[in-house]
């Protein structure tokens, strides 16, 4: 393999969106969900099945990229 070739190789391109797990705070009730790498982390408001009521929910773990 050429030297060029090595400077030439282009690097990987990071993907647009990332699939992170949301849990609530009340419960510990989990989801994932789809969100933009750009955007900042999830922090709603979102109907807790376990509680059968509405629970904060924040971000706490980035699964992969998509």
């Amino acid at each position: 393999m050429f030297l060029t070739s090595l400077l030439l190789k282009e690097g990987k391109k990071k993907s647009r969106f990332l699939m992170v797990q949301i849990q609530s705070m009340v419960s510990g009730h989990r989801i994932v969900l789809v969100r933009p790498r750009d955007a900042e982390k999830f922090e709603l408001i979102k109907f807790d099945p376990w509680i059968q009521r509405e629970a904060y929910y924040k971000e706490v773990k980035k699964i992969r990229p998509l």
